[in-house]
């Protein structure tokens, strides 16, 4: 952010965090591609589906151990 402000130049900033000027000329690009979103209290598409996704892996793993540790427990009881 840093970067985007008027008063300094990306080699200061560079310098002032030993990054290569490069390096905060692309982050300041992705920044002002990306900066209404960061701050956006909205969320995208791919994120709510991935949140569901990973909510739903999470469900089969627990209900996938429950049953491996049942059938454990029964083949405990046939030896």
């Amino acid at each position: 952010m840093e970067a985007c402000r008027p008063d300094r130049t990306i080699a200061q900033v560079a310098s002032e965090y030993k990054v290569h000027p490069s390096q905060i000329h692309q982050w300041k690009t992705k920044f002002k591609e990306a900066g209404p979103d960061i701050f956006s209290r909205k969320q995208a598409p791919e994120i709510k589906e991935q949140k569901e996704l990973i909510n739903d892996l999470y469900c089969q793993i627990g209900q996938l151990k429950v049953e491996n540790d049942w059938l454990k427990k029964k083949a405990e009881q046939l030896s």
